[in-house]
């Protein structure tokens, strides 16, 4: 038989180099090896991130929850079937709620067409579920799930809408 170049003593020496490699990689110091990514934050400036994520957020809610309302006085047959979307909607508004900011301007005018009207809402919908996910890049962990939670509930708010609008005569 030919020998192939490669002995015993050379590949325990490259599995030990390559597992030495891998130990001392994993003992850094770093923000990763904490659990984290991202620049580390200060506590005053994690507040400062805090707050202005759940003022975008509470807007954003205070905003949808009057664009139910609007549609709800505008097409009274759907406010039945509005109520527990708007309720949910309310309930994410407060959890979201930072003291001492006010509440949202309302939208603009709801379509005079129900199916529209409904349209309409699974749309902020959608932009509310965007930009809760959107907030997560930055937000602390504990801010991060609660808007995890809400832009899921706001996701499927929009699906249920969408099918809503599919079932209202126009």
């Amino acid at each position: 038989m030919r020998r192939t170049g490669t002995t015993r003593r050379g590949a325990l020496t490259a599995t030990g180099a390559l597992a030495l490699g891998a130990v001392l990689t994993g003992c850094g110091d770093d923000d990763k090896s904490q659990g984290r990514s991202g620049p580390v934050r200060t506590e005053a400036e994690a507040v400062r991130v805090e707050k202005a994520l759940r003022t975008a957020a509470a807007r954003t809610a205070a905003l949808t929850l009057a664009h139910y309302d609007l549609a709800a006085e505008a097409h009274p047959a759907l406010a039945e079937g509005l109520a527990p979307l708007r309720t949910a909607v309310r309930e994410h508004a407060k959890a979201l709620a930072v003291k001492g900011r006010k509440a949202a301007a309302p939208p603009g005018p709801v379509s005079a067409d129900a199916r529209a009207a409904v349209k309409e809402l699974a749309a902020a919908e959608r932009r509310r579920a965007d930009a809760h996910a959107e907030a997560l890049l930055t937000a602390e962990p504990e801010l991060a799930r609660l808007l995890a939670s809400v832009a899921a509930a706001a996701a499927v708010h929009a699906y249920l809408l969408t099918e809503l609008a599919k079932e209202t005569a126009s």
